[in-house]
């Protein structure tokens, strides 16, 4: 690994770690949320944006950026967390997290935070409106890349079955998607809701071109999506990433049910100081 690698590598850490702390410190100001996959996924997103990704943080609705949907719209605080980190929205508005008349509701809503393309929350739907975006670009001659993220309770909805289908049958190229796998929804653990494996050989069946990762580990999300790029085959790419929930925060990765959580007050001071010890070792 040559210097400047390394040195790259060492910035998307660090870019994970504030992402994972602007999420912890938007969190606080609820004392609730959607914070344990927020920390799961930030090294995914930390990848996706300040490695893969073409965008003009001053210009969120460029015509020549790369689209990313986000279809968990509870998801919002993670992806307002690496906005935030981009520079697309002023880090003074994390206070405002959740508050009335905020740009960053609880729920992402695309009328009303930049660089949100679609409005989340009715699970099943980003991989469908996605196809649709893709379709249209490829219609444009548009270079453009569009990514989208959705959970592995998605992966129960037949909207996503439908939308991988069609995906393959127009081998849409320029359409990466990522699910992340942390084998937890509302109701339980994902695999015991409904069982969705084998991953990998389905979306090989629906015309995928498919690479499962950890998704906490920096280098090999950072392979894939390169690998997701660089592909010259005709096909849509899945990076199926199988994340820990909490991740980076010991005592919240140990909870058996962290899909929405309450921490106690003097909890989110002990989140933030277990985030800081990771990033010293």
């Amino acid at each position: 690994m040559n210097v400047d690698q390394l040195g790259h590598n060492k910035q998307l850490a660090e870019r994970a770690y504030r992402i994972r702390r602007n999420a912890l410190k938007m969190g606080e100001i609820q004392g609730q949320g959607y914070i344990a996959q927020a920390l799961g996924i930030a090294d995914v997103l930390a990848v996706a944006y300040f490695h893969a990704l073409r965008y003009r943080p001053e210009e969120p609705e460029w015509e020549g950026r790369d689209r990313f949907l986000l279809s968990q719209g509870h998801y919002a605080i993670a992806l307002y967390a690496v906005l935030i980190e981009a520079g697309v929205i002023p880090e003074e508005e994390l206070e405002t997290y959740g508050c009335d008349d905020s740009r960053l509701p609880m729920s992402g809503m695309a009328t009303y935070t930049p660089g949100m393309e679609m409005s989340g929350g009715s699970l099943g739907l980003g991989l469908p409106i996605s196809i649709g975006m893709a379709l249209g670009l490829k219609r444009k001659k548009s270079s453009s890349f569009v990514y989208t993220m959705f959970g592995d309770g998605e992966l129960d909805e037949g909207p996503t079955w439908e939308a991988a289908l069609a995906g393959g049958h127009h081998k849409l190229d320029n359409l990466i998607a990522f699910v992340d796998v942390n084998n937890q929804q509302a109701d339980g653990p994902s695999m015991e809701i409904l069982r969705t494996e084998p991953l990998v050989a389905k979306w090989e069946a629906f015309g995928w071109y498919v690479q499962r990762v950890d998704g906490n580990d920096l280098k090999a999300v950072m392979t894939a999506f390169d690998n997701a790029r660089e592909l010259r085959e005709p096909k849509p790419r899945i990076i199926i990433c199988d994340t820990r929930m909490g991740h980076g925060v010991p005592f919240l990765e140990a909870r058996e049910k962290n899909h929405f959580i309450r921490v106690d007050a003097d909890e989110w001071t002990q989140a933030l100081e277990a985030l800081d010890a990771g990033r010293t070792r």
